[in-house]
């Protein structure tokens, strides 16, 4: 009987909830929890509430734009093999074309609306924008920025999907329809088009937001409802901070049986001693009335106030040091643990959300500049965290020292060695004053005898003594016309250093 019943059960069911009927507790009773529903709203499809929100609510403000500029704010070092120079004409395009605004831009609008595109604009194309982007129809010089739109200003994905499984957008729209200004319209292929989304959803509710992600706004704003009701009941009660009672007999008789004239007279009587009521004047009253005065006891809603506070920094991922504009509160707090979960949130975002445009962005810019995409063109994320002097010092000191003493050992060459020290520059702001004229110049040996002169010179005195040996081996002169030019300017620098 009992395996009959387990066979007649219905498949994909759970029976393992709890349940107290005569409590009223648990699954299925009559109690308010289970009087809980959690419709689905989609208001990210509320274009109108995104719009007065971000530009009439600053905590909203906050949350749209605090991750996309900290994301952006320290940007990336280039880690391919090019020459300074190169990198230099990546970094002036970056600032040139605004690109990287652009990008920062395009973030923002991803995570208000959920959704947002750039199109990559490159001169010469414009005829050609419905057909894939071909590297070697790109000009030099030809990359002239990229143009953002929000999901809501003229930029709709066609409903084909790319098929092609090789393709990195596999699954996603194979072509978005841009209405310009004017009113044209222009169908422009996938590969042209850089994707900004907000929270990633599940498939089908991706279908039903056309391809595009939620809002950040649609994840806290009944966290923010809460805050904003809470903070606005507070100040209300700011004006009931000092009650003033006025007690007097008959009022309510003669409110009650006077007639108009009488009532007018009362109103008129106690609208005056409003007037004349301050801290340096008197309440007239008569002898038989009483005046008394009530404090409002504020104890406790400021912890209130908080709480919703880190509810909603919680559900936007933000400190609420970073949401807020606070200090942290309490003993000892410093706000760096919370600072070191948000910057590891940081650092995934830039994994996730930024890389990928980057990889399509980065050879496009190198063929509008060089003609031609480096093999190992690579990137990498600079620290979020901006380090103090004093940190910069040391990281130099021992980055320098590292490097010293791989070209004494004979690793690197000198000319490997002001490549490392000049790419040193842009973290630590030393070194700057090294030119490309002074790589090309140095010596691209790695053999240390190369660069030593011929004698009675004790080699492994010179290169593994202490710094009391080599402060007496600064006395010797070995820059004259005997020894040769590599030695001599390597000595006169090894000199300096002691």
């Amino acid at each position: 009987m009992a395996k009959q019943k387990r066979e007649e059960m219905p498949k994909g069911f759970s029976t393992d909830s709890f349940s107290n009927v005569l409590a009223r507790l648990g699954n299925g009773t009559p109690n308010l929890l289970e009087g809980t529903e959690y419709p689905n709203t989609r208001l990210t499809q509320n274009y109108q509430l995104m719009n007065s929100l971000y530009r009439s609510h600053w905590i909203i403000r906050r949350v749209i734009d605090a991750i996309p500029e900290d994301m952006t704010r320290n940007w990336i070092t280039i880690t391919s093999q090019l020459e300074p120079h190169q990198i230099r004409q990546l970094d002036k395009l970056w600032r040139v074309r605004r690109l990287k605004d652009k990008i920062l831009l395009g973030l923002k609008w991803g995570r208000l609306y959920g959704g947002a595109i750039g199109l990559i604009m490159i001169d010469g194309h414009d005829d050609i924008l419905h057909e894939p982007l071909d590297f070697d129809a790109i000009m030099p010089g030809s990359l002239k920025g990229i143009m953002i739109l929000d999901r809501w200003s003229g930029a709709y994905p066609s409903p084909e999907l790319v098929e092609n499984i090789d393709d990195v957008e596999f699954g996603l729209p194979q072509s978005y329809r841009i209405t310009t200004e004017t009113g044209s319209v222009m169908e422009v292929h996938h590969s042209r088009i850089i994707r900004f989304t907000g929270r990633e959803l599940p498939y089908w509710e991706k279908v039903a937001e056309v391809y595009w992600g939620a809002s950040e706004v649609e994840v806290v704003f009944d966290e923010l409802k809460k805050r904003d009701n809470t903070s606005w009941n507070i100040a209300q009660l700011i004006f009931l901070a000092n009650l003033r009672v006025q007690k007097t007999a008959d009022w309510g008789e003669m409110l009650a049986i006077g007639d108009s004239k009488v009532q007018s007279e009362i109103y008129a009587t106690i609208q005056a001693q409003n007037w004349l009521m301050s801290n340096m004047g008197m309440h007239v009253i008569g002898k038989d009335d009483e005046f008394q005065t009530h404090q409002y006891s504020f104890s406790g809603l400021n912890e209130i106030y908080e709480s919703f506070m880190l509810d909603l920094a919680g559900a936007c991922e933000t400190p609420v040091t970073r949401l807020f504009g606070r200090s942290p509160a309490g003993m000892n707090a410093t706000g760096e643990s919370d600072m070191e979960i948000y910057r590891e949130k940081i650092q995934q975002a830039q994994e996730t959300t930024l890389s990928p445009i980057l990889d399509k962005l980065l050879p496009i810019m190198c063929m509008s500049e060089f003609g031609a995409i480096p093999d190992d063109i690579d990137y990498r994320f600079n620290p979020i965290r901006t380090p103090s002097d004093k940190e910069i010092a040391e990281l130099s000191d021992k980055k320098t020292s590292a490097i010293v003493n791989l070209y004494t050992a004979g690793v690197i060459s000198q000319k490997t060695s002001l490549k490392e020290l000049k790419a040193m520059s842009e973290t630590t702001g030393m070194f700057t004053s090294i030119t490309d004229e002074d790589i090309e110049q140095a010596d691209e040996s790695t053999d240390p005898g190369d660069m030593l002169p011929e004698g009675d010179i004790d080699y492994g005195r010179f290169m593994g003594a202490e710094k009391a040996d080599r402060t007496a081996l600064q006395k010797v002169d070995y820059t004259g016309d005997e020894a040769p030019g590599r030695f001599a300017r390597w000595f006169r620098r090894f000199r300096r250093g002691y």
